[in-house]
């Protein structure tokens, strides 16, 4: 149930920038599930990383 609010709120949100902080979101998306799907928040995190080396 939380999430159905979560993509609600997220879908009511103003759109991001251009220069949005993605890896800095999906980081705090991991941040957000780190106690309720660990393997979740970890995969979160791990495409962050990844998307750090990309903008490098």
């Amino acid at each position: 149930m939380l999430d159905f609010f979560a993509q609600i709120a997220r879908f009511l949100s103003p759109a991001a920038p251009d220069g949005a902080d993605f890896p800095n979101t999906l980081l705090e998306e991991a941040g957000a599930r780190a106690g309720r799907d660990p393997q979740q928040a970890q995969e979160l995190r791990d495409a962050a990383h990844a998307a750090m080396r990309v903008v490098r």
